[in-house]
């Protein structure tokens, strides 16, 4: 996938395909297994031989392409990224409702922008496990929504806008009482399934309106989620691309709960990543000491969105490293190692696009604005590889319609294919 428009339209469909991380890791299956992957489960004997496998671990994804003549030495190149995106998640008994209308109850998933969330067509997504331990995935489409006071009724709403977690974000999707109506009911009965069967379930938020293509050149992209589906579709495309051998062994480590902090068993502080690897080194029946030796010569690209600068909002950036949507990737940099980067990460990372034929861009934050970090610092604090952070640029991060230039997930994608390729 070469062209521009090509790579854009089938991010749309991607997008669309992944209104969860549950959804998410699954369409990363269903491409997986449409390019010759295959599939192991983590209960089974895992083959030792040259492949190209992946695994599934909830809204999570490993995968791997192990080259013939791989040793228990073999150096890994993995690209991180993550598959979950601030939002709203259901609560338990969340058929509630007011005054004839009936809504959801919801709490904050992550750090959303909330007034973004506000008067849009809403879904419900995730998965729905039946008391045998089953896994449905379950959308609804447009369902909910959340609406805001009207103006006549809050003056000081264009200039004092105070949105109560707990009062103000409770999204309506009918009328009537909420003792004649029974939302996860509704949700098993599209999984086809009966309300008493569902034992429990992961229902987030997602935004209903189509990623779209606009602008006077039709070079910019709006869509939900794009932090971070952007590092996972590019990862995703790189590997199904990369060459069969490289003299290395290749990752795409799709975590969830990044947005959380990755303090779970599918997060990149929990022991996925750490438990594929060990896995794949004991089928090349490495000892503790050869591993050690292959982590010693590995990379991750800790791939995640950045911040454009922003045309309304200058002084919030940099001065001197201004990144500017159609400039490309960003190396994000920070003193404190919010991000992992450093001087020979940079140098790998300027090596790696000068070999793509892409221009990169460098990140920091303004010193007056805290940064954020990303699953870099913690892979490399947990495995002791050498970590660079990237990403692409957007405006209006955690809003639920993010905004980035088309050229910038292109040449991401086109980096980490050269960063999977061997060195010229």
């Amino acid at each position: 996938m070469t062209s521009t428009p090509d790579y854009i339209d089938d991010f749309a469909d991607f997008i669309t395909a992944s209104p969860s991380s549950y959804h998410a890791a699954a369409e990363v299956a269903r491409r997986l297994d449409a390019a010759g992957f295959g599939r192991v489960s983590e209960t089974d004997e895992w083959p030792g031989e040259a492949g190209r496998r992946y695994t599934v671990r909830d809204g999570a994804v490993i995968a791997w392409v192990q080259p013939d003549g791989a040793d228990p030495t073999t150096p890994f190149r993995i690209l991180g990224a993550h598959t979950d995106s601030p939002g709203f998640k259901l609560k338990p008994k969340p058929t509630i409702g007011a005054h004839g209308w009936l809504q959801a109850g919801v709490e904050v998933y992550g750090g959303p922008l909330l007034n973004s969330w506000l008067d849009r067509e809403l879904e419900f997504a995730g998965r729905l496990t039946t008391v045998d331990g089953t896994e449905h995935l379950v959308r609804t489409g447009p369902f909910c929504r959340i609406p805001q006071l009207a103006i006549h009724l809050d003056r000081d709403a264009n200039t004092a806008l105070t949105l109560d977690r707990q009062r103000h974000l409770t999204p309506v999707f009918g009328v009537g009482e909420a003792s004649q109506a029974d939302l996860v009911g509704h949700l098993a009965a599209l999984a086809g399934l009966a309300g008493a069967d569902v034992a429990g379930y992961d229902i987030i938020t997602a935004d209903t309106a189509p990623p779209a293509r606009f602008g006077l050149r039709n070079e910019l992209f709006a869509a939900g989620r794009m932090d971070n589906l952007s590092s996972v579709h590019a990862g995703l495309v790189a590997l199904i691309a990369a060459p069969a051998s490289t003299g290395q062994i290749l990752v795409l480590a799709a975590f969830d709960h990044e947005e959380l902090g990755s303090e779970t068993r599918s997060g990149a502080s929990g022991p996925l990543l750490d438990d594929i690897l060990t896995r794949i080194g004991a089928g090349l029946e490495a000892s503790v000491s050869d591993r050690l030796r292959a982590y010693a010569g590995s990379w991750c690209l800790s791939a995640d969105a950045g911040h454009s600068v922003h045309p309304n909002y200058p002084e919030k950036h940099d001065p001197a490293n201004t990144v500017v949507a159609g400039g490309g990737p960003l190396l994000k940099i920070n003193a404190t190692q919010r991000y992992a980067t450093d001087a020979a990460g940079a140098a790998l990372w300027a090596r790696t696009c000068a070999q793509a034929g892409v221009e990169y861009q460098e990140f920091v934050s303004n010193n007056t604005v805290p940064c954020g970090s990303t699953i870099g610092p913690l892979t490399a604090t947990r495995l002791g590889i050498r970590t660079v952070d990237v990403g692409i640029p957007l405006l209006s991060m955690h809003s639920a319609r993010e905004l980035c230039h088309v050229s910038d997930p292109v040449a991401l994608s086109a980096a980490i294919g050269a960063f999977f390729a061997p060195e010229r």
